[in-house]
Parts: C-alpha cells; structure tokens; sequence
C-alpha cells in the first residue's frame, strides 16, 4: 500500500494540536517531541507498525516503546487516534488524577503503553529486552510449517535516553547478541532540556551505533516517504544486524517562538499555544479531530484487523498441530507456577554446611526444569553467583532458545534488559550479580517495582562476610535500602532450606519483583528447626524458629547468616527467649495481624535484632526501647570470620544486649 501522505500530513497536524492543548490545559508537560516527532508518529501509526488497536496485548504485535517517556503526549495522542481504548476525554484529563493519561507512560495504566518510560535511557533497555523475549519465543514456539512470531520492537529515544550509561550497555548487548528484531529511532533535534546538544555532546552517534554492530541511516525525520523508506529497510534488513535510525527532526516545530532550541524541549511552547494553533492551521475547537483523521484511521483499522485476521488463522492451525506448546505458551503469558514447586525441590542433608549462594545453585536446577521458560542471567558472574542453568544452554544469535544470559559487566543495562523480557510477558527473567553492585541497577529494580514486574534479582555475597575483599565489596547499606523500595520483596534466607522457599516465593510472586539475598560464606544448615517450617517461614517472610518453653521474656530477631548467631544466644539466655527467623520483612508485613501478633507479640518488649548491615530499618520491629546488632560503619579487609567478629556479629553481642537491660 502507497503511503498516503495527505491524510497522513494532516494527522500530524492534528497531533500537533492535540499535544499543544494538553499541555496548556494543565501547564504541565514536554511540548518538544511530541510537535517535532509528529510525522514520524504519522507513518508509524498510520502505516507501518503491524498491530492491532482492538487487541492492544496481540502477542506479534510490533512493540513500541517511547523511550523518551518525558514526550508521553506524542504516544498518547498517536494511541488516542490510531483507535485503542484512549477517548478524547482522557486525552483532556493529562496529567490529571486517575486518569489514563499520567505525566509519563505508565505500564498496564494505558492500552497500548508496552513500558513505563520517563528515566532516560530505561526504554532502550526495556526494547532491548523485548527483543530477546521475541528471539526466544520465535525459537522456542515457532515450527517448520508456523511461524506464529515474528515482530519488531521499535523504540524512539532522544539525545537524552543516548546519553545515559544504560542505553549504551544495552545497545552494545543488542549488537553483540545480533538482535535484528530491533529497531532504534533516534529523534535528533540538536536539543537536551538546559542546552543545546553541542554543549554536552561531540560524538558521532551513527558511528557510534555502527560500532556497536547496527546497520545505520539518517535520515530527514519530517519527510515522511523518506522516513517510511528507510524505516522498510531496516525492517526488511538481512543483515542480521539491529536497526538505527538517526532522524533529524526540529523540536517543538509548528511553536515558531520556541521551536529548534531548548526552550522548545519542555512547557516553555505553552503560552504560544493560540498563535501556534493558528498557523498549524487547526479551528478554534481545541482538542479538535478532523473528519479526514477519523476516516483515515478507520480505514487503516480495518486493515490492521485484516492483518491481523490473516495472523490468528495460522495461529489457531499452530495450536491445533502443536497442542503441548500451546499449552506451554499459555501458561507462559497466565505466569502460571507448578503447585508442587517447592516439593521438587529436594532436601538438604542435615549435616549440610553450604553458602545460601551454591544453595541456589542447587534449587535453580528443578525450578529450571518445572519451569522451563524460566531465564536466569549474570552479570559476567555465572561463576560466583552459581545461577547458571544446567543444560538451558546459553542464549546467542546463533542459539536464541538458550535460557542463560551472559549480559557482561553491564549490571544497570541487564536490569533494564530483564524488565523489557518481563513487560513482554512470556517468559520469568532473573538475573544475577555481587549484592554491592545491586546499586548500579537500582533505577531499574525501582522501575520493575513500580510497574509491578515478576523479576527475580539474585545477589550474592550479601554482608562483611565477604572477607578479604574489603569494603568496596562489603554492602552494609544495601540489604535495608532495598527493603525500602515499594513493592520490592526481599528475602535474605538463614540456610538451605530457607534458599528453597525463597526461590519458590519468588517465582510465585507475580505482582512483583523480588530479590534474594544470599551469602558468599558457608551457614550450616539449621536441622534444629523443621525443614517445614524453614521453607515456608521463608515463604512467610517471618516465623517462630526457636519457641520459649518458660514464660516468654525476650524476641531475638535474625536474618540470613546471623540466625545462626541468634539461635545459640537464645540457649544461652535460656527457656525463656524466643528467636525469630525474619527472611523477608516484606512478606512478614503482608502477613495477617493475627498471624505477626503470633510471632512477635506485642505484649514482650525486650527484643533485639541482628544482622550483618545498617540498624536504623530494625526499629521498626524491636521499637525504640529495643536494641540492634548491626554494622553502621563501612567494612573491613580481612577473612570474613574476623571481620563479624571484629565488628560484634557474634552470640555473645546478643547475650550482653539482654543481659544489660
């Protein structure tokens, strides 16, 4: 089909409109890209991008991520009249309480949104990961005789989502793992939000990208034919090479005052809006939508469906041929977890005396073969984070099924990269590194928080216990910084078995991420309290692993490697302490009042807590009146034993703390 530049000219227009009224309705908002990209939206809505508004999660659909997420208004109004479940009213209400509209794109709030966007950068990342979950589905799921995948996922960035670390981590895994599914458009305007481009950056990014391993083009982003010719030639590439697109666009066009420089990137352009109103040409009417706009999209609509149509017949013949991969691929996009999980998962010896890290080593072998579109993925650690997958293989352009990830040292880009698999839905990602660098993909943990992604993180070498390595490697503050993102579980098991049920309820969470927490050093494994009840205390997040026999006089609470500590102060003390095992303060706290009055109940002041970390956050369960055990200093560099000692994390701090109270 010819593009139809007329229909197309004016839907940019009204794009345009659209933009300039939202954001002067609420004096709020990015004007900039949404008026500069207005063409280039035209051709993808209203031509070349294969989905289908009337089912917005079609699962070949072409994915597309607006990476530069501070343009929300150029997505919303592209969504609002290419035909999803976006009406008008919505696109009045930017920016406004409850609506489908927020300030940034968020995941699940609007059809057709594949990714909570706005921190620059994370939208590459997320497309990146998306088009690993493309290469895995259409190798695992697709046949000699169906291919039921086989989508792009397109992302449109700025200079300023280019700038940031986790674009580049990402685009050099994408050209190093060859993704050809991907096609990265870059809105070149010369403009980051302060300043022009040129003051902050002199690079050449088409060489950049080519270096990468991307088949590059530049082209004018305002000439539409030239636009789709060269967005059909990266889509039809055979190179086996990822796509990018550097489009030359001025900022804010149609804003005369504003437009090319940086006060065009945010609201600056809103006090224009009638003058700007007028010379694009648009009626008086704000929030106006021409007849020709609506017929236009109409008419692609149906054709979208034609498509579309065409795509379920072979898919309905595919699931009629291949009935155990579609069940596969059903349970895979429900998140569906086998019931008996944790009973595949077999027992420790009692007499075991392993780091929770090579405890998982042992869990993720059943969970892998239970759970077989489960990924694991490491950091350039597979080797001390001990999450590697036995016979998954690893994923590679030339093995795309492998289900082990070897994403470098590149800890902020696997995170984003492990989003964008989770926001495609298919598949369960995890991902692995040193419990220290778990800052360095912080921003994205936060973003699979709050867009409410099942993403487990594994990080190892939780505390001082790390020994020799010193304090660069010994994360005091981590455990209970992570603790304080919402919709974040963390789990930090004592032993073996306390590893089995936190892996277990961690793939069972799918609201959510979570992140196990495991130790370098070896804990003997806790025989002394039921194997039961250690799997699912974890679950639990907080339970009783050693009851007062004698009139309940003081609570000592542990995590991970200190429970140890707590349970031989306890006999110490005597019948009449009870020692808590708090692996996961999250889920204790989602727990009922019933059930945390039973373990910890109020009546009983006198309680201390230990752990191997900052104090500040176990306050908040043995009260002011309480006392923490805890390391609010940095490390040190020595053998991991000397250092808890060294620093009080020992039996003997928890005997003092109750005896001098």
């Amino acid at each position: 089909m010819n593009l139809n530049t007329e229909a197309l000219s004016e839907a940019a227009k009204i794009a345009r409109g659209l933009a300039i009224d939202a954001v002067h309705a609420c004096s709020s908002g990015h004007l900039g890209l949404p008026l500069g990209a207005a063409e280039m939206g035209a051709v993808l809505y209203g031509h070349a991008l294969r989905h289908n508004p009337s089912r917005p999660r079609w699962i070949n659909r072409d994915r597309f991520v607006l990476s530069a997420g501070h343009g929300s208004m150029f997505l919303y109004g592209w969504l609002h009249l290419a035909g999803y479940d976006l009406p008008l009213e919505e696109i009045r209400n930017f920016r406004q309480l409850h609506s489908k509209t927020p300030g940034h794109p968020e995941f699940s709030e609007t059809p057709g949104v594949e990714a909570t966007t706005g921190p620059l950068g994370q939208g590459v990342g997320n497309g990146v990961g998306m088009a690993v979950a493309g290469k895995m589905a259409a190798a695992r799921f697709n046949t000699d005789k169906h291919r039921i995948f086989d989508h792009h996922v397109v992302v449109l960035a700025g200079d300023g989502c280019l700038q940031e670390g986790v674009a580049a981590e990402a685009s050099a895994f994408a050209g190093h793992f060859k993704l050809d599914n991907l096609i990265l458009i870059y809105d070149s305007n010369d403009v980051t939000l302060d300043a022009m481009a040129k003051e902050t950056q002199s690079e050449d990014t088409l060489k950049r990208y080519e270096a990468y391993g991307f088949d590059v083009q530049r082209v004018d982003g305002h000439n539409m034919t030239e636009f789709l010719a060269a967005y059909e030639k990266a889509r039809n590439a055979t190179s086996g090479r990822p796509q990018f697109i550097e489009a030359k666009t001025e900022i804010a066009r149609g804003v005369p005052e504003v437009a090319g420089t940086a006060k065009g990137h945010g609201e600056g352009g809103a006090k224009f809006a009638e003058a700007a109103r007028k010379g694009l040409g648009l009626p008086e009417e704000t929030f106006y939508v021409s007849d020709q706009v609506k017929r236009y999209f109409a008419e692609h609509g149906k054709r979208l469906e034609e498509d579309y149509d065409s795509w379920e017949n072979e898919y309905l013949e595919w699931r009629k041929t291949n009935p155990e991969l579609a069940q596969l691929l059903d349970g895979g996009y429900a998140r569906e977890v086998p019931s008996d999980l944790l009973e595949r998962i077999e027992a420790f010896e009692d007499d075991a005396k392993l780091a929770t890290r090579k405890a998982g080593s042992v869990v993720v072998q059943p969970v892998s073969q239970a759970m077989p579109l489960f990924i694991s993925g490491s950091a350039d650690l597979h080797g001390s984070t001990n999450n590697y997958l036995n016979d998954a293989g690893d994923f590679t352009a030339e093995n795309p099924g492998g289900r082990n990830i070897r994403f470098g040292i590149r800890e902020h880009g696997m995170g984003a990269i492990l989003n964008g698999v989770a926001y495609d839905g298919l598949f369960r990602p995890s991902g692995a590194t040193f419990l220290v660098f778990s800052d360095y993909c912080r921003p994205s943990i936060r973003l699979a928080s709050l867009s409410g992604l099942p993403v487990t993180y594994i990080f190892t070498h939780d505390s001082v216990g790390v020994g020799e390595d010193g304090p660069t490697h010994q994360p005091v503050e981590m455990v209970s910084s992570l603790r304080l993102i919402p919709n974040l579980d963390v789990i930090r098991p004592a032993d073996p078995e306390e590893t089995a049920g936190a892996f277990v309820a961690a793939l069972e969470r799918t609201g959510g991420p979570t992140a196990l927490i495991l130790t370098r050093q070896a804990l003997p494994t806790l025989s002394g309290i039921p194997r039961e009840t250690r799997r699912e205390g974890a679950r639990l997040g907080g339970y009783v692993a050693r009851r007062e026999t004698d009139g309940l006089s003081c609570i000592i609470l542990a995590s991970g490697s200190e429970l140890q500590h707590a349970l031989a102060a306890a006999e110490e003390i005597g019948d009449g302490a009870r020692v808590v095992s708090m692996p996961s303060t999250t889920r204790f706290d989602r727990q009922s009042a019933k059930y945390r009055e039973e373990v910890l109940p109020a009546s009983c002041r006198q309680r201390i807590a230990i752990e191997a970390g900052a104090t500040a956050y176990w306050y908040k369960y043995v009260g002011l009146d309480g006392k923490v055990i805890g390391i609010d200093r940095f490390g040190l560099s020595a053998p991991g034993a000397s250092v808890m000692k060294e620093l009080g994390i020992a039996p003997e701090s928890v005997v003092a703390a109750v005896k001098s109270r």
